[in-house]
């Protein structure tokens, strides 16, 4: 199954081709650090991820992430659309693709809910979902 996407001013377009959606774990995160980037992602496999050929390059922006571990992030340098991120640890094995980039968000809903511990007040828990409060539970 492929599933396309690119940022808002369509400058990066990229495909994830996976085998079945159960490859992809959406994920909604009340972190500060995703708060403040994005909230929702989508994991794949590292494999799976291409930008397109007709796809300018992104940007890439690498810091640390508040507990010492590199996060490199990639956006769009024309419109400042975020792509994806992932982690030193992860950079050979996993990709976390911003989920509202997908031209289909909804076609591959959420699996689980982390850091809930920091959700929103305001926000109610996604029902019929894996929820966990913080990370080491």
């Amino acid at each position: 199954m492929v599933y396309k996407g690119a940022c808002y001013c369509k400058a990066i377009k990229y495909e994830i081709d996976i085998s079945s959606p159960d490859e992809a774990r959406t994920s909604l995160c009340h972190c500060k650090n995703c708060k403040v980037s994005f909230g929702l992602t989508t994991k794949i496999p590292v494999k799976a991820f291409s930008y397109t050929s007709e796809s300018a390059k992104p940007t890439v922006h690498e810091a640390d992430n508040g507990s010492g571990s590199l996060l490199h992030r990639e956006f769009c340098s024309k419109c400042g659309t975020g792509i994806l991120e992932y982690g030193a640890a992860a950079a050979n094995e996993f990709r976390y693709v911003m989920t509202g980039t997908l031209d289909d968000p909804g076609s591959l809903p959420p699996k689980g809910e982390f850091f809930c511990h920091y959700r929103e007040k305001w926000m109610p828990e996604v029902p019929g979902i894996f929820h966990k409060d913080r990370l080491k539970e």
